[in-house]
């Protein structure tokens, strides 16, 4: 067994941004007042992280593909099987079961980030599209907005008992190992972490949020008023 590269800066990066813009959403939706203006821009990000790690996806490091961990439901029985084996195998980057959480993690995140686009606070922020939309698309999307996030602490105390339950009763180590990126396997890891391609993928990725959210949303209407 030797100590092998896994999980790539970007990824790395990603995970723990995506950690500190979840905890900043929700601190400035529900612990700060007068907050929900920089609400706005953190979602903003959360939207950029969500196109940058489906973009990376595809052209990322081996294991941070989704074709590296994304498998069918015959390998999740077989994985789920052996899931309380303290012996059991441990797996060089997402096993079977933790592939799909990540899908689920990045669907809800998403639906709470395009969805906030069409939030407003009622006095004077609106999200870029609410205009856009009827009363019965509003009226879904604050629902989405609300319900993804409300799943989405359900899947985050999930995930942070699944890293409990593989550190304490697997004695797999998964926190460290998306610090620093390497795990210790027979199997070959990465050579390095594509940072040229990373960076031309986040350009990509920021263009793409930019134009979502400032260039292709009609220009607000302001009323005006006679004194």
């Amino acid at each position: 067994m030797q100590k092998v590269l896994v999980w790539d800066i970007p990824t790395r990066f990603f995970h723990w941004l995506l950690v500190a813009s979840l905890l900043a959403q929700y601190a400035t939706a529900e612990w700060f007042e007068n907050a929900i203006q920089w609400h706005f821009y953190i979602g903003y990000f959360t939207l950029f992280l969500v196109v940058f790690r489906v973009l990376w996806g595809f052209v990322g490091t081996h294991y941070a593909r989704f074709n590296s961990f994304v498998t069918g439901p015959r390998d999740v029985v077989n994985y789920v099987m052996t899931l309380f084996n303290k012996h059991s195998a441990s797996s060089v980057g997402h096993n079977p079961l933790g592939g799909w959480f990540v899908i689920v993690m990045l669907v809800l995140v998403a639906v709470q980030a395009v969805s906030g686009l069409f939030m407003t606070d009622d006095i004077f922020l609106d999200g870029p599209y609410r205009q856009l939309a009827d009363k019965e698309t509003l009226a879904l999307m604050n629902t989405l907005h609300h319900l993804a996030f409300d799943i989405l602490l359900y899947v985050i105390a999930l995930h942070i008992a699944a890293v409990i339950f593989y550190g304490v009763y697997k004695k797999q180590k998964l926190v460290p190992a998306m610090v620093h990126g390497k795990k210790e396997s027979k199997t070959a890891g990465i050579s390095d972490s594509r940072l040229v391609i990373a960076l031309l993928v986040a350009l990509l990725a920021g263009v793409i949020v930019y134009v979502a959210i400032d260039v292709f949303p009609p220009t607000p209407e302001v009323d005006e008023y006679y004194y």
